[in-house]
This record gives structure tokens, sequence and C-alpha cells, in this order.
């Protein structure tokens, strides 16, 4: 974790810990590092936030100013920037958005050119930049000035791709969009009418101020009550950027990442296209998802929390699927990160396939009760170092077995010491993420 850049990227709220001065360096060190050598061409991504119009103006100044080319795709998605940059020879991208954060936060995202987070190496050097620990980098004069180029239609060869991937069109399938006022607005709705689906969508009017408000994937609710008052098949939620989805089934039934991937490797291994039998989630994926995939005979592999660990994971294996519980779901034959709609569709093309609703085919995941409450402390390694604490953890472990687990961890960016138990009921998961809490508080490790 660097001091500006986290696990997806440089984000706060924007002209407060996130400014337009930032954005103008981060690309004065882009079009100079990637332009060392000949002239860089880097593209440009946007969410629909309000700021995101300053940071796309202040980061192309920068580009130009060092020399680089900037392409402009607008609002578009973070997955449609990470196609563009595999498949049209651009040194990086760059996308402008906070994700599902609300419209005051923004961020800035950079990719390389395999359509990656880039290292966290490259972050570090930029990080000096913005703190003027490297000299003041030099100026392009002359014709060696960048320009920015209207770049939309980089954006429409990503919604041929999508459209490209299903092997059955949708024809008569009454399917729910929820675009989050965000940027699956732009996209989702002309991929899914392309493949012949009736298509209802709600959210897609961005006014700036009212992206993930009461909507997207992080407010499912509002997808489930608009996919069963409506008497649609399915329904799909997107965030602000569209990397993540969440899907409901026609009963209103949520179908989490956890039920995705579940739905997804199955339908994968039965195709033979499960790379290497195995499935990639994090260690916070539901302990249901683990034993409903030891039951079909798949293999899976845990990662630290965030998709970006679970690319890397994907990449150095080869494997074909990964992803997170939050709907951050990689399919790595057609992406080299999240994309929401993408997922939609793979799950669209599981249920044609197979001539399944989506409830039949989540409805063989059971769904461990889970329980997870942060503990604002006053020193994280601390709690976590404290023997009576360990104590607790493993005491916890060992009760819980085979049926339940116990995981403790700090938080990335928080003063907080997560604890998290699944169980085979609720009150067993109150009950021992209280033996850990206890024993903190009893400790004086818990902050006032």
């Amino acid at each position: 974790m660097g001091k500006y850049f986290g696990t997806d990227g440089f984000r706060g709220e924007a002209n407060v810990k996130l400014t337009a001065d930032h954005a103008f360096r981060v690309g004065r060190y882009l079009g100079w590092y990637y332009g060392r050598d000949h002239k860089a061409k880097i593209v440009i991504g946007k969410d629909t936030r309000r700021s995101s119009y300053m940071f796309e103006y202040a980061l192309a100044a920068g580009l130009t100013a060092s020399g680089a080319d900037a392409y402009l795709l607008h609002v578009t998605t973070t997955p449609s920037v990470s196609y563009v940059v595999r498949t049209e020879d651009f040194d990086c991208g760059i996308m402008i958005s906070a994700s599902h954060n609300p419209f005051n936060d923004n961020g800035i995202k950079v990719l390389n050119e395999n359509g990656q987070k880039i290292s966290a190496d490259i972050e570090a050097r930029i990080e000096a930049y913005l703190d003027g620990e490297i000299e003041e980098l030099p100026l392009a004069t002359g014709e060696d000035i960048g320009c920015t180029v209207d770049f939309a239609s980089g954006r429409n060869r990503y919604i041929g791709h999508l459209i490209s991937i299903p092997c059955h069109d949708f024809k008569n399938i009454k399917v729910g969009l929820d675009c989050s006022n965000g940027s699956s607005s732009a996209i989702a709705k002309s991929v899914f009418d392309a493949l012949r689906a009736k298509t209802y969508v709600i959210n897609n009017e961005p006014n700036g101020t009212n992206i993930n408000r009461g909507c997207g994937s992080t407010h499912i609710e509002v997808l489930r009550q608009f996919v069963v008052d409506k008497g649609l098949d399915i329904g799909f939620a997107y965030d602000g950027d569209a990397d993540r989805c969440i899907a409901v089934d026609h009963h209103g039934n949520i179908i989490d990442g956890d039920k995705i991937m579940y739905v997804c490797g199955k339908y994968l291994r039965e195709k033979g296209q499960l790379n290497g039998n195995t499935v990639v989630t994090t260690v916070m994926s539901n302990l249901g998802l683990y034993k409903s995939l030891e039951r079909e005979g798949i293999d899976y592999e845990q990662t630290a929390v965030g998709d970006k660990y679970v690319a890397e994971n994907m990449m150095e294996n080869n494997y074909s699927i990964g992803g997170e519980q939050s709907g951050h779901i990689i399919f790595s034959r057609y992406s080299a990160t999240g994309d929401g709609i993408l997922t939609s569709l793979m799950i669209m093309e599981a249920c044609v396939d197979q001539k399944a609703t989506l409830c039949d085919l989540a409805k063989e995941m059971k769904v461990y009760p889970q329980l997870l409450r942060n503990v604002r402390v006053s020193d994280k390694k601390t709690a976590l170092e404290n023997e009576k604490v360990k104590a607790a953890i493993e005491a916890a472990a060992e009760a819980l077995g085979d049926d339940g687990r116990i995981l403790v961890r700090e938080s990335g960016t928080e003063p907080l010491i997560r604890v998290m138990v699944e169980a085979g009921t609720d009150d067993l998961c109150h009950k021992y993420v209280d033996s850990v809490v206890d024993v903190m508080e009893a400790e004086g490790l818990v902050a006032e």
C-alpha cells in the first residue's frame, strides 16, 4: 500500500485528497516515463462523475506537456479501457473513476500495456514525483508536444467485442439492467439489444452527481424489486465503472460474486474451458462456495482481498475464472480485468446453453451465514500480535472445525481489524465474533 495508491489506484474526495494538480502531475510522469524512447500513446476513459471532466483534462494536459499523445474514450467502463490498451497498441491506459464510491470521490487507475493494474514499482515512482522526491521532468517543446485525439471509436470496438462473445442470442429473454447512473449507461443496453434480448433499463440517466446513489450493485434491492415487479427473467446490476456485476434471478434472489463463480466455473468445466480445473477466489469468499466446488470436483485457490491479486494469480497460472464476492469477476479468455457486462453475458450464456434459469443453476450452492465486524483499534499490529487475541482466534477456529471458519485481518486503509466468522447458524457467527472482540476490549486494544 503506497501513500497515494491503494489496491485500486489513487482514490479520494475530489479536490480534497485527489486534486487536479495531482492528476496533472500523474499525467506528466506517465507521459515522460512511457515516452523515454518513443512518442507515447496513452488512452483515457472516465465515468460519469462531475469531477471526471476536470481530471480528464488535467491528465491530458500533463501527458501532452510531457510529449505523449492522449486518446480520449470519454465516458466508458474500466474494462473497455483495459481492452483498448491490450488490442490497440497503447503504452498504458488511465481510468478516471472511484468505482462504487459516492460521486464526490474520484480516482485515477493506471493500467499497463496488458490491460492490468500497473506494478507497485511504477506506482512508487509516481508517488515520489508527486512528493517532489524526483527532480522536475523536462517539458516537451515544439513538434514534440503531444496532442489529444478523440477516440470514441475505441469504445465502439469494445462493444463489438462484447457482442461477439456469446454463442447464443438472447431472443425474447426479458433482462433488467441497473446501470448505476454510471459508465455502463453508455454501453450495456446496446449490447443486450444487439443480442436480441428484451432489455429493461433503470438508473441510466447520469447527471454527474447521481452515480451509485441508491442504485447499482451496492443497492441491489432496487433491481430485485424491478425484476419482480416487471416479471423479468433475470437482472444485472453494475457499479459506477462497470467492473462489477451482481445478478438477480426471476424470483428476486441475489446472485453475488461467489454464486456467479460457482455457476460459471461449473459451466466452463463442462465445456472443457476451465484451465487447471481451478477457480481463483479471495479469502473473503463464502465457505459455501468452497464446499460446492469440492462437491463438484473443482479445485480453488485463495488470494488476499483485491481483484488485483486474483488477476495476478490467474495470469501466473493461466486460470480461466476468478473473482470476489463483491462481483469483480475475471474471465481471462476475454478480459484482463473484472468486467461487469462481460460477466452478465457469461451468465446468460450458461443459462441459455443449459436451458435453465439462473435460479436453478445457483440454488445448488448453499450460502453459509457470515458475520463481519469492523473493530476500531489503536494499533493494528499490536492487536493482531496480542497473545490472548491469538488464543481466542485459535479457540474459535478449533471449535468451528470443518463446518465454519474465522478470519481476522487488518484493513489496508483504516485503523480497523476485521473479524469475520462463517458458520452453520447466525447464532454461532455472533458467538465466535464476540469471543474475539470481547478479548480485544478486555485487553484495552479497542480505540475509544
